[in-house]
């Protein structure tokens, strides 16, 4: 195979056009054009640049005979699977739709009070000429229903796991380019990652602001309720902004084998959410039992500022000890 073909090879296996690949080169298209076409032959500082680019050899691009290349990235076994570009941007894509259902799940699981808590705001305001113990009926209905279709969503998530299983579970090593390619995507993508971060963390430390202001003013309890909704809703937005960009930023860093990021977070991640499937259910319970046992839904909504901010410190305070504990 002579140069010319093994640029046209290399150049497609990253799915690159020839602008793209011009544009890394820092030559004309046509200069690319001219090299595939046998027009011209790169000189020795672009087979160089085009070696490194595509993470092979300068052999593998300048003699004949060597028709498999050999990435100069290959660090693992040779047992390891080989992932192609294909493969590695399915196994992006499928992150990412996972983590879309948890965040909608999450969402759902967070704001399933809010139609209760509205229900008990206009009841107070004498907007609904229903008795408290109907509102009170109707609202932890809802409450069960959203919380049910949360977990459906929780539940469709393994449709998943076989496209992330050869990544996350087995040895594997990057075909040609593709740790070119990922490189510039995590590049790209790192913009987007920082502005959802930030919103996202905005709206988690500004979701107090509207419920003190109103609590600080002493108004009616059907204000603080709908006060109460807001910040709710503002706490299940921002998760729901920053699941699925996490998950994606995370599948970069795996695809590119930052190990101590990719290891470090994953594992963090699971430790959280499998403290959140026991975490929230069991605050959900314990709001429902107060309530109903002292039927005072103005006073047993406190439950929900209060547990979101020992849940966060209970994260806190179990990555502080497992980092003080290695071993463990």
């Amino acid at each position: 195979m002579i140069l010319a073909e093994k640029i046209v090879r290399l150049r497609k296996q990253v799915g690159w056009s020839q602008e793209e690949l011009a544009e890394k080169m820092d030559v004309s298209r046509q200069s690319v054009s001219k090299w595939e076409s046998t027009n011209s032959i790169p000189d020795l500082n672009k087979i160089i640049i085009l070696a490194e680019i595509f993470e092979v050899s300068t052999d593998y691009l300048l003699k004949d005979n060597i028709e498999i290349a050999e990435s100069l990235n290959s660090n693992t076994q040779r047992n390891s699977t080989q992932i192609s570009l294909e493969q590695a941007i399915k196994y992006v894509n499928s992150k990412v739709y996972m983590a879309v259902l948890v965040a909608k799940g999450v969402f759902l699981c967070v704001s399933s009070v809010v139609p209760l808590f509205t229900l008990l705001a206009l009841a107070k305001a004498n907007q609904l000429n229903v008795s408290s113990n109907m509102t009170a009926a109707i609202g932890v209905v809802s409450i069960l229903l959203l919380i049910s279709i949360g977990v459906s969503f929780f539940i469709r998530t393994n449709q998943y796991e076989n496209d992330l299983k050869q990544i996350e579970n087995e040895s594997f090593e990057l075909g040609y380019g593709v740790h070119s390619a990922f490189k510039e995507k995590l590049q790209k993508f790192r913009g987007t990652y920082n502005l959802r971060l930030s919103i996202a963390i905005a709206m988690f430390i500004f979701s107090f602001v509207p419920l003190m202001f109103v609590s600080m003013s002493s108004p009616g309890p059907g204000v603080v309720l709908m006060m109460m909704v807001v910040l709710i809703l503002m706490i299940a937005i921002g998760i729901y902004l920053l699941i699925p960009v996490s998950a994606k930023y995370e599948a970069y860093n795996r695809i590119l084998k930052e190990e101590r990021f990719s290891e470090d977070k994953s594992m963090q991640v699971k430790r959280i959410e499998k403290f959140a499937v026991f975490y929230w259910p069991l605050l959900t319970a314990i709001f429902l039992a107060w309530s109903l046992w002292t039927m005072n839904w103005g006073v047993t909504w406190i439950v929900w500022p209060v547990g979101a901010i020992l849940f966060i410190a209970l994260v806190g305070l179990m990555e502080l000890l497992i980092k003080e504990n290695p071993l463990n």
